[in-house]
């Protein structure tokens, strides 16, 4: 009954517990100590590695360039202080894997030197190329989780004729505030950041997105940009996963984008608040993207916090400077509960994807038994995607994936709001997940049987024009034997014919 008064524009979606109280309260901690070193994995975005320009031994100052981008889909790294390269070797990721990437590593010296840098005296008035081409220099990405260079989807946006910048500041994941203290405390920055985006897409409008538990951070953001009407600050409902693009593009514009298309399809073009802020250092202040704030919470962290971080400190001092209880911590998440990633172990790089470190405790991540499932629809109602998440289960399980394809398994974002709200404790986001491995695994695979045909019938091709040839060749030499032959035999005839 009460689904009637809906908004027709919010499809599924769960009110999950927030646990945001515990980091909310409190600013960003912006003194954190210095690391004596700093990994710097240089591949921090998607698309093609950076290539690494420095060497073992070599002065390197705060700002620096570590590692040039490779390509269109690409984004440099820089040096988050001053110090000497320590190393360039493999070092294991911030992955649930753990595997070695390889890795950039400062000793920093303490001097916090800056490299000269090039701010630009009204960046206002810099050309919509220039803004691309400063913003993509600083290796900025899409600071929400895509890690999408930002320089790519701003020329995009051009190329495009986009008419509106979405700017997405749901921050809808429990546990993490990082978004809601960056708008709260530096407001004024992230709408000049906005500004800078709109002239470097060429868009006549802006509107940001904010979940309407964040009072304080939509009054800081509305009050910010109230001399400038070409961007609008609204309110969305709190409700996960609200902060996934298409549900709030679906809810302020009334659009919907189509289930193979991008936003760019329907004019508009989605960034992370975190990521206008980024545009507004790399602009504004020159600075490249070397530092983040990161979220760092859970039942086994004494005083959690936002805490400012370089880029490449490991995540065992975030959590030693907040104070991890190890020995209550079960489980280390990077990201948030629902979407983040599980990491075995805690020495590894804050990287630009990184925007929560959550330490949980086993009363955190308890799982019931799974009973039977009561046929309630539950998860079908829950789904953002409006999807039938326990007929694609149900085919899973019978390995029957090309039958849960049909049904949608590839439109699903693995939000887990499914898992959460089922009564019967069934994992459906892990039958998802395991689905959309082996559904790659089958495309390796068919990919790999076709190269292997391929090459197969290309052996066979020149092991065939092979013997076209040599027959060709040995009918060749057979003919110029028997000219030979019929020469020598007119000559002899010739040469008796004369006696």
């Amino acid at each position: 009954m009460f689904a009637l008064f809906e908004n027709p524009r919010l499809r599924g979606g769960i009110h999950a517990e927030e646990h945001k109280s515990e980091t909310s309260p409190h600013s960003i901690v912006t003194d954190f100590p210095l690391p004596k070193k700093l990994y710097i994995p240089v591949q921090q975005h998607v698309g093609k590695p950076a290539e690494p320009v420095v060497k073992v031994g070599e002065k390197v100052l705060k700002g620096q360039l570590l590692a040039y981008s490779q390509g269109t889909i690409s984004a440099p790294v820089h040096a988050p202080t001053s110090g000497v390269i320590a190393d360039v070797k493999d070092f294991p990721a911030p992955h649930p894997s753990a595997l070695p990437i390889r890795t950039v590593v400062i000793e920093s010296d303490g001097k916090e030197q800056w490299v000269e840098t090039s701010i630009p005296d009204d960046p206002y008035q810099l050309s919509p190329e220039e803004i691309c081409e400063r913003v993509g220099a600083a290796g900025v990405v899409g600071l929400g989780g895509a890690v999408f260079p930002s320089a790519v989807k701003l020329s995009l946006g051009r190329k495009n004729k986009i008419h509106t910048l979405l700017i997405n500041a749901g921050e809808c994941e429990p546990y993490l505030t990082c978004d809601d203290r960056l708008m709260q405390e530096r407001a004024e920055q992230i709408v000049a950041g906005i500004r800078l985006m709109l002239r470097g897409m060429d868009a006549p409008k802006a509107m940001v997105g904010i979940e309407d538990n964040k009072p304080e951070a939509f009054a800081a953001m509305l009050a910010a940009s109230q001399d400038f009407p070409n961007i609008v600050v609204a309110q969305v409902p709190t409700r996960y996963p609200m902060g996934w693009d298409r549900q709030m593009l679906r809810y302020l514009t009334g659009q919907e984008i189509p289930a193979d298309g991008r936003a760019t399809d329907i004019g508009v073009v989605v960034h992370n608040v975190a990521t206008a802020y980024a545009v507004y250092q790399a602009i504004c202040l020159g600075q490249p993207l070397i530092s983040r704030v990161v979220t760092v919470s859970g039942a086994a962290v004494a005083k959690p916090r936002n805490v400012e971080v370089p880029i490449g400190t490991l995540m065992s001092e975030v959590l030693a400077y907040c104070g991890l209880e190890k020995s209550k911590m079960a489980r280390l998440v990077m990201g948030g509960p629902m979407m983040g990633d599980a990491l075995p172990i805690a020495e590894v790089p804050v990287v630009k994807a990184c925007n929560g470190i959550l330490a949980l405790s086993h009363a955190d991540i308890d799982e019931p038994p799974v009973q039977p499932c009561i046929r309630c629809s539950s998860c079908v109602t829950a789904c953002p995607v409006g999807l039938l998440p326990l007929e694609m289960a149900s085919r899973i399980k019978a390995n029957q994936l090309d039958s849960a394809v049909d049904l949608g398994l590839k439109d699903c974002i693995s939000c887990g709001s499914c898992s959460y709200v089922c009564p019967s404790n069934i994992p459906l986001v892990h039958y998802f997940k395991f689905a959309s491995g082996e559904l790659v695994k089958r495309q390796q695979a068919e990919h790999k049987s076709e190269q292997t045909k391929r090459l197969i019938e290309d052996r066979n091709n020149r092991m065939e024009r092979a013997r076209l040839e040599a027959e060709a060749e040995a009918l060749r030499a057979q003919e110029a034997r028997a000219a030979r032959l019929a020469a020598q035999q007119a000559q002899q005839t010739q040469a008796e014919e004369t006696a």
